[in-house]
């Protein structure tokens, strides 16, 4: 950071480290291994809508994005405002799965929308409830997000699962960063 930002108070966005998605496919069999969750081949990558023309350049982007890719990602806009792109692959595919979400973030990264990218979600389960395994951006790390119904969270769950996986990934250690994802895709299916 150079002098006259810091005496006017200005500061850099962090740019994301990407290249930690990829340890996720080697946590998740440490995650069926020591638990009953496994993947469900849903992966989002979640985007803070950015103001005026920076935002048309963004929605631009993304929509070349998804012109390019066959039909393999959809968009959605959640009831916060912010833009998924979803991925969806087989079951047995997180490697797969995390390849086309690093694409897509790069992607963005590379247009120069790394600052807009908020989080990846790759979503797991039990066969009952939904558990999801959030990537900070602008931290470099991972935490579990285990929704409930009535947006509660299932806290003692979450700290089980930074258990099980604090040697395969860099969990987030600030547990007030830990933010719900409420409706995320993945996430949002009916639970019983």
């Amino acid at each position: 950071m150079r002098i006259l930002d810091v005496l006017l108070g200005r500061s850099r966005p962090v740019q994301p480290n990407l290249d930690r998605l990829f340890a996720l496919p080697a946590a998740a069999v440490t995650l069926q291994v020591r638990s009953q969750w496994r993947p469900t081949g849903v992966g989002s990558v979640c985007v803070k809508p950015a103001e005026g023309g920076a935002f048309a350049g963004l929605q631009g982007e993304i929509d070349r994005l998804l012109a390019l890719d066959g039909g393999r990602y959809e968009r959605r806009t959640d009831a916060y405002g912010y833009v998924w792109l979803i991925r969806r692959t087989a079951t047995e595919d997180l490697a797969g799965l995390v390849t086309d979400l690093h694409a897509v973030n790069a992607a963005l990264t590379d247009a120069g929308f790394g600052a807009a990218l908020l989080c990846t979600v790759v979503a797991f389960t039990d066969d009952t409830r939904p558990l999801g395994l959030i990537y900070l951006y602008k931290r470099g790390t991972w935490y579990p997000f285990a929704p409930l119904d009535d947006e509660r969270r299932d806290n003692p769950l979450e700290l089980e699962v930074r258990a099980i996986l604090a040697d395969d990934l860099p969990i987030e250690p600030d547990l007030s960063r830990w933010f719900p994802v409420w409706g995320s895709p993945g996430l949002d299916a009916p639970r019983p």
